[in-house]
């Protein structure tokens, strides 16, 4: 057992550790997702344990619905609800550097929006002082008229390199509590194939019958899925016409602004549209999910994310379709300050949780392979 990280229970661990031996004693549950089989594997829970359970959680709120010791029996299972808590835990004890985790998690929307608003301001005065003009349409609608292309290359670009390495930093924490040197090695390109696919597809929100979450009562429903693989392919696409446009630029000498048909502006259209219909249907689920999937205190996080995206998507598509009038500059100002907003907060917020899931799925793939499956605890 390694507790070398986190060498005690605290009291939302202590909590997973009480339900999951009751799970583990009834197993009514063990087709439902990744969590109980891997719950199965296990004799006692110790904390590296219950981190990885906890992401391995998708939070479909299957099991709640099938239990017969959820509230109001004395048991009191909420699987989701304990594991939601111990998430949140995650997301600040492995943030690098720690404390911007902790007044994260304190503070996400004040703090979201405000780094938003002093970028755009900040963006909008560096261009007024050097001379530009915020309301005079600019020739071809060339962004970089306003902002130089070196300029904003250096500016994003090592955002984007400290956002790589918290991320990777958390991450690497996190994955060597819950697989420790010495832990027995397996073939590494099966687990990893499994594992990239369960992340891609969303595997485990779909209650573990293809039916979906429980978002309501016993209703089922694949609408989560659906706006969570728009929130995340769009996301994808956005990043993909970037790549493009830098390939474009420094390969081909081929400079923007590109025309309407060009693949960065598909690719960045498309990725787009994805980025707003997925986070709004995010909120929506958000505000209408009853208080018992999940824990409460987490929804401003759930929702300072999403509502970064759609402003981050709804800004960039604003830009793009008066990139030749006089709103330009300022739409570039206010797109680029949400923008940096955005990464900025990412190895602290809701992001975060799609990291240590896929660190999660990847130790599921690998345990399942293992010849002696079961632990005591820890590993």
């Amino acid at each position: 057992m390694n507790t070398t990280t986190i060498p005690i229970l605290d009291a939302n661990q202590a909590e997973v550790a009480r339900q999951m031996q009751i799970c583990n004693a009834c197993r009514y549950c063990e087709g439902f997702c990744a969590v109980f089989p891997a719950m199965t594997r296990r004799l006692e829970f110790g904390a590296a344990d219950i981190g990885y359970l906890a992401n391995l959680c998708h939070n479909c709120g299957a099991c709640l619905h099938a239990c017969q010791y959820a509230p109001p029996h004395e048991f009191k299972l909420n699987v989701p609800q304990a594991m939601a808590r111990v998430r949140a835990d995650t997301y600040a004890h492995y943030a690098w550097p720690a404390p911007l985790g902790a007044l994260y998690r304190r503070n996400g929307l004040a703090l979201a929006l405000v780094t938003a608003a002093m970028l755009a301001l900040f963006l909008a005065l560096g261009s007024a002082l050097a001379g530009g003009s915020l309301f005079t349409p600019v020739p071809g609608g060339n962004f970089y008229a306003v902002f130089g292309h070196n300029l904003l290359a250096w500016m994003f670009g090592i955002v984007f390199l400290a956002v790589l390495v918290a991320l990777g930093v958390g991450a690497w924490r996190f994955w060597r509590v819950i697989e420790p040197a010495g832990s027995e090695p397996v073939p590494h390109a099966h687990a990893l194939a499994e594992a990239t696919g369960d992340a891609l597809l969303l595997r485990y929100l779909d209650g573990g019958h293809g039916e979906g979450c429980n978002e309501e009562s016993d209703r089922y429903t694949l609408w989560r899925r659906r706006f969570h693989h728009a929130t995340f392919y769009g996301f994808l696409l956005c990043l993909a016409a970037t790549a493009v446009g830098t390939l474009y630029h420094f390969v081909f000498g081929w400079h923007a602004p590109y025309a309407h048909t060009s693949l960065p502006v598909i690719l960045g259209s498309v990725g787009g549209l994805g980025l707003i219909v997925g986070p709004i249907g995010l909120l929506w689920l958000n505000v209408q999910r009853p208080p018992e999937h999940g824990d409460a205190a987490q929804r401003p996080m759930d929702r300072v994310f999403a509502l970064l995206l759609l402003l981050v998507s709804v800004s960039g598509m604003a830009l793009l379709g008066a990139r030749a009038t006089g709103a330009m500059a300022l739409l570039l100002a206010v797109h680029l300050g949400l923008v940096m907003a955005l990464f900025l907060t990412l190895p602290y917020g809701k992001f975060a949780h799609s990291v240590y899931r896929c660190a999660a799925l990847l130790k599921n793939a690998r345990e399942k392979r293992r010849p002696n499956r079961l632990t005591l605890g820890g590993d």
